[in-house]
């Protein structure tokens, strides 16, 4: 089975929510939709879904069109961020009631009930109710309910942001090895970089209802086809100087001159955005050939193990994501080091001429 979407656009009293998609999902694939809040995800996934129809485009399953078949005909799930189950039927009931609807035979309904519970670990659940449940067995639970149908498409709709972090992580592991076994079509939105990241797959970056770039989750990470994608798909955004580049040295607004080195010898002379992630800086030098760059810093946030540094100077600022703690008062100068193998290069246009050697030789 696939799904295809050909230039598909939705518009809502002038307004478009979706412009000109073009996508393919395949079968036994895990698609994560990666954007921020308003992007576009919940309207793409709406679209697939058949509860909203497009304005112009058409939807393919296995090249039969689709596009105005309600949501009733076609085989889709949809699991949403909020804990959709009925309070009063129990956690067995509530899995079973798609089943129930579609006049499943009694024993066909326990064996699929059983199974899928036993998959999502909630099994000796079955007979509990789900205001008796914690906030993770309830999300596993309308989970199963979406899964036991055995849909050939299953939509995510950010399903894992209301659960604490230890709870996402057991259920992100879950997901990827849940969607190995099984020939369905998986869409999962996310606001968040280092979950598409987490649960790999498919990437589709989507920003104000535009696809922006679409591929395997470490080419698009590896591979931003521009400054746009790269900013999407780092967490925190990857930082973006301007620069220029002469025969002899990068430049960087004019303040921080450097000496070119081969990395970048292959740039034509002329004016560049010069992009590197935060977890890349370093408060010391990692090679001789590093870009030393003086700052001060601006603020310094302690979370967890990582510091999220934030420095500046009079013509640019940057964040850096150190391990561990790190604490600088306000205004403390400080020295900072960018390794020139994990520089990406864009044109003023935005787009991505350079790639990190140590990204196309496997580092992040």
């Amino acid at each position: 089975m696939s799904l295809t979407l050909e230039n598909v656009s939705r518009e809502v009293d002038g307004v478009d929510y979706i412009r000109d998609a073009n996508l393919t999902f395949e079968a036994g694939s895990f698609n994560v939709l990666l954007g921020r809040t308003l992007a576009g995800k919940t309207s793409l996934m709406r679209l697939m879904a058949g509860l909203d129809k497009p304005t112009a485009g058409r939807l393919l399953y296995n090249g039969q069109d689709v596009t105005g078949q309600p949501v009733q005909q076609r085989n889709i799930s949809m699991i949403y961020q909020q804990f959709i189950n009925y309070p009063n039927l129990t956690v067995y009931e509530n899995i079973a009631s798609p089943l129930r609807l579609a006049k499943m035979a009694d024993s066909e309904i326990d064996r699929r009930v059983r199974e899928t519970a036993s998959m999502l670990q909630i099994e000796p659940l079955l007979k509990r109710y789900p205001l008796e449940l914690s906030g993770g067995q309830q999300q596993r639970t309308a989970m199963a309910r979406a899964l036991v149908k055995d849909a050939t498409l299953i939509l995510f709709d950010e399903p894992l942001v209301n659960l604490d972090y230890k709870l996402r992580e057991e259920l992100r592991a879950e997901l990827r090895a849940l969607f190995r076994e099984r020939q369905c079509i998986a869409v999962y939105a996310t606001t968040e970089a280092n979950e598409a990241l987490a649960l790999g797959g498919t990437t589709t970056l989507l920003h104000e209802g535009q696809v922006v770039q679409t591929g395997p989750v470490m080419d698009v990470y590896r591979a931003p086809v521009s400054t746009l994608a790269a900013e999407l798909f780092s967490e925190p955004p990857m930082n973006m100087i301007r620069g220029r580049v002469t025969d002899t040295e990068v430049t960087f607004d004019e303040y921080s001159h450097h000496a070119l080195t081969r990395e970048l010898a292959q740039l034509a002379p002329g004016d560049y955005w010069f992009g590197i992630r935060p977890s890349h800086i370093g408060l010391v030098p990692a090679h001789n050939d590093d870009f030393e760059m003086s700052m001060e810093v601006a603020l310094s946030d302690i979370s967890g193990s990582e510091t999220f540094m934030h420095v500046q100077n009079r013509h640019f600022e940057m964040v850096l994501q150190l391990m561990g703690v790190h604490q600088y008062h306000t205004g403390a100068p400080i020295k900072v080091y960018l390794p020139v193998d994990k520089l990406f290069v864009f044109d003023q246009s935005g787009s991505l001429v350079h790639t990190p050697s140590q990204t196309r030789s496997g580092g992040l």
